[in-house]
């Protein structure tokens, strides 16, 4: 049985599989040696996902089979909405967004103790593109629904409760604002993923499964290579 990838977040995490997304690379990168499983629910934030947590995993694991090898957990870009803005209703307390994090990773070890956690702080804001985004134009007198400094602080708490229970950790609010033009190169809409956005967290997601011993040369690939076939006898590839 293949092993399998989960991936659990908002709409980054649903749209990973568009063509350019980091969910695609993986399941590419992947074929025929893993399943990249996917459970993105757009804007959703980490009060949500707890709350339909054990609908949103039902067949992401093969029934009887083994623990998949690992779940991205992706939350926290709605929950740092501002809490006096247009999307007031995404947003969650820091200390609650903690609290949900816990709960969500804790849910994970009790069904699949095997699985590897991988948490993601949530990505980087640029505040003059959510402008145009929500209200279409570029307007001053008008306010971001989310910030920077608010995601900042969202990606720290994320890594604080990585830290408290020993999980691994990509910090893409970090990572992302370390490339040049970060906010139209790495951003579509100042949130969502640019193809070179998706780039920059696959790369970070194979990093760490690679860490833990999972990559593409440690897994052998599914049923008989076409290379391996004897031209005169294809059949005997598939003799146990």
């Amino acid at each position: 049985m293949r092993p399998r990838l989960v991936l659990f977040g908002d709409s980054i995490t649903q749209q990973s599989f568009a063509a350019g997304g980091w969910g695609a690379a993986l399941a590419d990168h992947f074929a025929r040696k893993a399943d990249v499983v996917l459970r993105g629910f757009s804007g959703y934030n980490t009060r949500w996902a707890l709350r339909v947590l054990s609908r949103a995993m039902e067949g992401a694991a093969a029934a009887g089979g083994p623990d998949p090898v690992a779940v991205t957990v992706f939350f926290g870009a709605n929950d740092a909405s501002l809490p006096d803005q247009k999307q007031a209703h995404q947003h969650v307390p820091l200390e609650e967004y903690k609290s949900n994090l816990r709960a969500i990773c804790a849910y994970f070890k009790e069904q699949w103790p095997s699985a590897e956690i991988i948490l993601i702080t949530p990505p980087p804001i640029y505040e003059p593109a959510r402008i145009r985004d929500m209200y279409g134009e570029d307007d001053s007198s008008k306010l971001p629904e989310r910030t920077n400094e608010a995601a900042g602080t969202y990606a720290q708490a994320c890594l604080a409760v990585a830290k408290e229970l020993n999980h691994h950790i990509i910090d893409i609010w970090t990572k992302m604002q370390q490339f040049p033009n970060w906010q139209s190169s790495a951003l579509s809409d100042g949130l969502h993923f640019t193809p070179f956005g998706n780039s920059i967290l696959f790369d970070c997601v194979l990093g760490t499964l690679e860490s833990i011993g999972f990559s593409q040369e440690s897994l052998q690939p599914d049923l008989p290579l076409f290379s391996e076939m004897d031209p005169k006898d294809p059949l005997k590839a598939f003799e146990i």
